[in-house]
């Protein structure tokens, strides 16, 4: 089997679209409907893949599908914050 290689981090992103959108979904059904796939992506990328070496699609498709709805979710909300930033969520009715 050939080794796929991406020319550029669009190209890795487009590829990897298709889990990123399931994991998006799956975190909507979760409640973590301000979740986008960008967010996903940015969270691998600046922290669990940020020193890793020669990963495999599989490797990568694997992370985005298996990690934990509360690590992204944090992730997302520290990096609001830095930039004093708010989610705006519709009040419940009481």
């Amino acid at each position: 089997m050939d080794d796929i290689t991406f020319t550029s981090l669009e190209e890795l992103y487009t590829r990897l679209k298709p889990a990123l959108r399931t994991k998006k979904e799956e975190m909507k059904r979760n409640g973590y409907v301000y979740i986008k796939e960008q967010d996903i992506w940015n969270y691998l990328k600046q922290v669990k893949w940020i020193n890793a070496k020669n990963l495999s699609l599989y490797d990568m498709t694997s992370d985005i599908l298996n990690t934990d709805d509360v690590i992204i979710d944090a992730y997302l909300r520290e990096k609001l914050n830095l930039k004093n930033r708010k989610v705006y969520f519709e009040e419940e009715e009481k």
